[in-house]
C-alpha cells in the first residue's frame, strides 16, 4: 500500500467536471510533481486533498486510513499541510510568529490554562517557540526571526511559508507553484531547499509551471488535462508524451 492513495476522485462545479476520476500514488520521501495547463483542475486536486473542497467520488487513503471529506483541521493534524500559490504570510507579524502559527494545531491546553497562564500553558508554549527556532535555524531563517515577514525578499517569504507548513508536523507537504515570481537564481535555491526537505524525510508534492523545477525535481510527474489524468512517469518519458506535448506545452515538443 502506497503512502498516499488517491483512488479515482471527482469535483463537479455545477455542470463543470473539475476533476474527473484522477488516481495517483505518493510513496513516503519521494518528490511528486502535478501539472497541466491553466484550468487544468491541479489546484483544485489540492483543495481536495487538503479538505478545502468535498470530493464528489472517489477515496484519499493516507497511511492506510480514509481521509476523504475530512476537514483541513483534520487532515492537518493527519499530517498532510500545504503552502499557497499567492504567499498568505502574515507580513505585520515577525518571522517567529509566523511560525507559530504552525504550531497552534499541535496545542493541548485549555482555555483555563491560557486564561489563567497556568504552568501548563507557559511550558508549552515555551516548547513552541523552541520548535520554532529550530525549524527556522534548519531552513536557514534564524537571523531573521525578529524581522517581519513582509521584510524579507520573495524567496525567503517561500520558505517561511513552507516552514509554517512544517511547525504543523507535517509528513507530506502540498506546494503550489512555489517558484511563482522567481527569477533563476531564486528558482535553483528553491529546488535545493526542497531537495534538503526530503532528505530529511518529508514527502513533498508539487503543482508548478516552470518546467525546468519539475524537471530537475521530481521523482515521478503526473499530468492532468481537462481535469483528467493524462499521463503519468519519469521527467524524461513526460518531457518525451506527445499527449503532454500537445496539451501542456501547445503541441511544439521543448527541452526539458
Amino acid at each position: 500500500m502506497a503512502y498516499l492513495e488517491v483512488k479515482g476522485i471527482t469535483k463537479q462545479f455545477g455542470g463543470l467536471v473539475a476533476v474527473d476520476d484522477v488516481s495517483f500514488e505518493v510513496e513516503k520521501g519521494e518528490i511528486i510533481s502535478i501539472i497541466g495547463p491553466n484550468g487544468a483542475g491541479k489546484t483544485t486536486v489540492f483543495n481536495m486533498l487538503t479538505g478545502v473542497y468535498q470530493i464528489d467520488k472517489g477515496e484519499i487513503i493516507f497511511e492506510g486510513q480514509p481521509i476523504h471529506n475530512k476537514t483541513p483541521r483534520e487532515i492537518v493534524k493527519a499530517g498532510i499541510s500545504r503552502t499557497f500559490q499567492n504567499i498568505r504570510l502574515f507580513g505585520n507579524m515577525r518571522v517567529i510568529e509566523n511560525v507559530l502559527v504552525g504550531t497552534q494545531i499541535r496545542t493541548e491546553y485549555t482555555f483555563f490554562d491560557s486564561f489563567f497562564r497556568t504552568g501548563r500553558f507557559r511550558r508549552e508554549e515555551s516548547e513552541k517557540v523552541v520548535k520554532s527556532v529550530r525549524i527556522l535555524e534548519s531552513i536557514g531563517l534564524r537571523e531573521r526571526m525578529d524581522d517581519y515577514a513582509q521584510s524579507l525578499p520573495y524567496g525567503e517569504q517561500r520558505k517561511l511559508e513552507i516552514a509554517r507548513a512544517i511547525a504543523t508536523d507535517a509528513k507530506i507537504i502540498l506546494l503550489d507553484e512555489p517558484a511563482a515570481g522567481m527569477n533563476p537564481q531564486e528558482s535553483e535555491e528553491l529546488l535545493q531547499f526542497i531537495r534538503k526537505l526530503r532528505d530529511k524525510g518529508y514527502t513533498i508534492i508539487l503543482i508548478e509551471h516552470d518546467m525546468s523545477v519539475v524537471m530537475n525535481i521530481s521523482d515521478r510527474i503526473y499530468v492532468i488535462d481537462h481535469g483528467k489524468r493524462i499521463a503519468h512517469g519519469l521527467p524524461a518519458e513526460i518531457a518525451n508524451n506527445e499527449k503532454v506535448i500537445e496539451a501542456y506545452l501547445g503541441g511544439v515538443k521543448k527541452d526539458a
